[in-house]
Parts: C-alpha cells; structure tokens; sequence
C-alpha cells in the first residue's frame, strides 16, 4: 500500500467506523429490547458471560462461534474498565461485537481487492478504496451489523479464510475456515471453495497443457464452452485428472489442511446426526432449484451499476441469435426446475417482517404463472453473471459454480441472507470497474441502507394478537 492510499484508507476506515456509531446509537436506542433471532442469541451469550458454558437453547442452529467470540473481546475489556453491573453483556454491548466485524470487513475487502487485481496497478488507487468500501456497505450485510446475528462475523472470517489461501498460507486458512463454520456451518462450503481454487489452478494447468499439444486453438483454456460438445470435453478431462495418482496426488500436497477441516465436518456431521443443531424442524434441506435463479436476480439488482453496460446486452441478444438451440435447451430445462423444484417455506408466508415476504406476496403470488413469467429474465441475469467471470479461467468458474449451487439450491428458505458471501465472491472477482460506475453502486447501496434504517426505524407495526413492536427488516 502505498503511502497517500494508506491515509486515504484510514481516513475512510474512520469515517465509516464514526457513521456507523451513530447509526447504532440511533437503531439501539430504538430498539432496545432484543428483536427476532436477537431473542435466541443474545439470552444464549449472556450465559456464556456469565460461566454457563453447559447451557444451551435447543431453538439455535448455528455453533456457539458468535457467543464464544463476544465473550473473548468483552471480558477482557470488563476487567480492564472495571465495569459492572447490566452494562456487562447488555444488548448494546453485544451488538456492537458487529461493528468491530464490520470495520474487519472493510478491511479484510480490501486485501482482497489488492491481491485478486494486482495487474491494476496503475491509477487505480481511488477504485480499489472505493471498491472496498462500497462493498462493506453492501446492504443486506451492512444492516446486520446493528443487531447481534452470526452474519458479520461469518462473513468476516470466510472473507480472512479465502485472503490467508490467497496468500498461500493454508494451514491458517484452515483454521480460519474452522473458525467460519462455528459461526455457520454452510461455511463449510466456502472453505471447500478455497480447496477448490487450488485444484482448479492444478486442472488449469493441465488443461493448458493438453491444450497446447492439440494446439487447439477454439476451445481458450480462460473460457468455458458454451456447448454440448464443450461439455463433453470437460466432463472427460476432470474425470480423467481426478483419476489419475500423479494429480491428486499434487492437490493433496497442497490442500491438505482443508482436507483436514473436511473430514473432521464430516465427523461433526455423524455424530450430531445433521448439519443443523438445536431446531431442526424449520431447516431441511430440499432442492430448491429456482433459488439458484433467485440469487441471479438478486445478483444483477445490486450489480447493475457495475455489471451491466450496452454492449453486455448486445453480447446477449448476439449470443441468442447464435446459439438458439442451446437457449432454447436452457429455457426448457429452467421451466422444468420451477415446476416441479419450486418450495416455499411457512415463514416466507407466515411472517410479514421480512422484505422476502412481500416479494414473494406482491410479484409471485400475483398469478401463478409469474414463476414461470420470470424465466427469460433468470436467464439473462444468470447469463450476466456468467459473462462477468469471462477473464476466470476455467476451472475457477466451474469450482464456484458447484459451490454456489451447493450453497443457494438446498436452503428451503428464500431468505437474502443466505446471499451475502457468494455476492460478495462474485463482486470480489469481477474486473475492477471504473470510479463513475463505482460511485454509482456505492449511491446505490447508500441510499437503500437508508431506506432499510428508516423504515426499521420509524414504520412500526403491531400484530393482533401482541403487544410487541414489529418492525421491517432484511
């Protein structure tokens, strides 16, 4: 980093750190009492704090990682303040563990930045701090930094996860992930995304080499073809590089650790019985094929200021006109997975203070054939996605892909949450854009923080049969 970027980012790392103090004075004194799965977590941590390490409520799923974290930062800050009384693990207290998460975000995002596009060097110092910090305003992981949920710090160590792998440091990238999969157990998925780039590297390789025998020149080794016959010639490779002693062998050699975490999840699994701890009854796992199209649209709302352009869209329109069979294929097979895949969960229908719910009330239960409506659009903002990876070598994109897949199309729930890591791994690893598309996103992403603060801020509601104050959120 050089020295001018380095005060510039400090100086934004402060700002950002201040505007977020407020915003969490402003939301905590709103909400003082726990709300939503606060009413699990918060409870749960404040026996942590206090020694009650062999109490657990059986109604939390994820591993106590949030819990034993907060407890790690506040005791020591207790006894060094000699503070006492209901301020210890108070609900503001706790929350604000996620702003520290918040600022590691920032940060973390900006490593990443740096090393993913270490080609663009020259003039590009504004786009990467702006790049990093309009992507730790993305909004859905932004607004959970003011409530105690599991998604700051989850992302927080999935995101150290991927830099230390990065950096070629994988025996801590290991322990990181392990660190990740306490906070949420589909973590698991993403530590295998970071063993996955280093067999991709290894499978790129020797597809270059094979390549380079052929001298097959139609088929580029960075590009994924984009037809049966294409697909055919993956499928044989792969089979044929993970059959073969000589390459597992040199994947094992480097990979390792993660084969490690791997197998004691796996263990984890056996004896717990599942994924999930606690209650199991509202997470089962299906395959919910279409939220694989919902993660797509969602991809393309908040990426447009980067991603899309006119001549992306002439690509398309050229590529249809090309390709129509294969289209035509893809339309087909996509008719087929919302017919009979699609799965709505009894919360998604049931409660009205989650954005989902009026999503999925206003656009598809308007008519039933909405779903069905909505096809031609999954297809080109999965097409945009696709398409923005086009400078990813092969195997790369095809090692996201399976672990996208595996971590949108069995969650039951279509909950944007879930969301947050593969958006930021798919923003992460698009080509650095130019600084009027960056302030773009990040007006973007500023004015619906907004909108989402003030509406949980100012439009309360009450149910029939309560008391409580509800309030709309993520």
């Amino acid at each position: 980093m050089e020295k001018f970027e380095g005060y510039i980012f400090t100086a934004l790392c402060s700002t950002n750190f201040l505007v977020s103090c407020l915003l969490f004075s402003r939301v905590t004194r709103e909400q003082r009492e726990p709300y939503m799965d606060e009413i699990f977590h918060i409870p749960q941590a404040q026996k942590y704090c206090h020694g009650k390490f062999n109490e657990w409520d059986p109604m939390i799923t994820t591993l106590p990682g949030l819990y034993l974290i907060s407890v790690g930062v506040i005791k020591p800050v207790v006894w060094l303040a000699d503070l006492t009384g209901e301020v210890v693990c108070s609900t503001a207290m706790l929350r604000f563990i996620n702003l520290l998460f918040n600022c590691g975000n920032l940060y973390l995002l900006y490593l990443l930045i740096c090393k993913l596009h270490l080609r663009e060097k020259t003039r590009t110092t504004s786009r990467r701090v702006l790049s990093a910090l309009s992507l730790s305003t993305f909004p859905v992981l932004y607004f959970f930094n003011f409530l105690y949920y599991t998604d700051a710090g989850s992302t927080f160590f999935i995101l150290f996860t991927y830099l230390m792998t990065l950096y070629g440091c994988h025996k801590a990238s290991a322990l990181l992930g392990i660190c990740s999969v306490f906070f949420r157990q589909t973590n698991i998925i993403w530590v295998a995304f970071c063993a996955g780039t280093l067999v991709a590297a290894k499978m790129d390789e020797a597809w270059r080499v094979e390549h380079t025998k052929k001298r097959d020149e139609k088929s580029p080794p960075s590009q994924v073809p984009l037809s049966f016959s294409g697909a055919k010639k993956i499928i044989l490779f792969t089979v044929e590089f993970l059959t073969s002693p000589s390459h597992v062998k040199a994947v094992l050699l480097v990979a390792w650790p993660y084969a490690v975490v791997g197998i004691c999840f796996l263990l984890f699994v056996v004896l717990n019985d599942g994924i999930v701890v606690g209650d199991r009854t509202s997470h089962e796992a299906c395959l919910n094929f279409p939220q694989l199209f919902y993660f797509f649209s969602f991809t393309l709302f908040f990426s447009v200021p980067v991603s899309l352009c006119y001549h992306r869209a002439l690509r398309f329109l050229q590529a249809l006109k090309k390709q129509p069979l294969f289209f035509l294929f893809v339309t087909g097979v996509s008719l087929l997975l919302v017919w009979k895949f699609t799965f709505v969960h009894r919360y998604l229908l049931a409660d009205n203070r989650h954005f989902p719910f009026y999503v999925w009330k206003n656009l598809f239960q308007r008519h039933e054939l909405v779903r069905f409506l909505l096809i031609p659009a999954y297809i080109f903002a999965g097409w945009n996605f696709l398409d923005s990876f086009k400078s990813r070598s092969l195997f790369w994109s095809l090692a996201f892909l399976a672990c996208l897949l595996a971590a949108t199309v069995p969650q039951k729930l279509l909950e944007f949450r879930y969301f947050i890591v593969p958006y930021l791994m798919y923003r992460l690893h698009m080509p650095l854009p130019s600084l009027p598309r960056l302030i773009v996103e990040f007006l973007l992403y500023t004015a619906v923080n907004a909108a989402t603060i003030y509406i949980f801020i100012t439009k309360t509601f009450h149910w029939p049969d309560s008391t409580a104050t509800q309030r709309f959120m993520w």
